[in-house]
């Protein structure tokens, strides 16, 4: 199964891949004519902050079975079985919520959409880029993604990965102490990290 994989650790807050998902769902694809659309374009992931200076990049799971999916009334939301992805036919929505309540991430948000006729609110989220994935690219967000917080690709190869990077990171706390863990993490994510904590600082005088 090929998904999005978060890695919380190294996201930075800088929403790069909130305005690539915006422009790639705009009318246009194009970042400078997307800004004067009506409707705006909005992205589909969301990077919210959490405890200090850290962020999370937020989005659809595309779960299976997909609670969304089970309890919508009128068949809107289905899933591409060659993609594994979870889609909405905006066409079909008819706002009524029933997706945003049992969304066990809160992903699923209610904006106007170009694509339909009917000036209105319809459940909106992400949707994998089925579009650009189907031509062999990479999802907006991972493509935009410079600190390596996004990954797309089989979900048990990245897992594999990350066992390996996480049994590195046990090793370091044990043999060298736990301070050098920051070692880890690429110099950019921890310049990144030590500015912020500076301004906090600042900020709290």
């Amino acid at each position: 199964m090929k998904t999005v994989f978060v890695r919380p650790e190294r996201c930075i807050g800088c929403k790069q891949c909130e305005i690539a998902c915006a422009v790639e769902h705009s009318k246009t694809k194009n970042l400078f004519t997307a800004i004067y659309e009506d409707p705006p374009p909005t992205p589909r992931i969301h990077v919210t902050p959490t405890i200090g200076i850290r962020t999370f990049p937020n989005k659809c799971r595309h779960c299976d079975p997909a609670p969304c999916m089970q309890v919508c009334p009128t068949g809107a939301i289905t899933r591409v079985s060659e993609y594994d992805t979870v889609v909405i036919n905006e066409e079909k929505c008819i706002a009524c919520g029933m997706c945003a309540i049992v969304c066990p991430f809160d992903v699923i948000t209610y904006k106007r959409s170009w694509k339909i006729a009917i000036d209105r609110e319809v459940a909106t989220k992400c949707d994998n880029c089925i579009d650009r994935v189907r031509e062999g690219l990479l999802p907006a967000c991972v493509e935009a993604c410079k600190t390596g917080a996004l990954v797309y690709g089989d979900i048990n190869e990245i897992l594999k990965e990350e066992r390996k990077e996480t049994a590195k990171r046990i090793v370091l706390a044990t043999e060298i102490g736990e301070e050098m863990i920051e070692e880890a993490v690429p110099d950019n994510i921890r310049l990144w990290r030590e500015l912020g904590r500076s301004m906090k600082e600042v900020g709290g005088r």
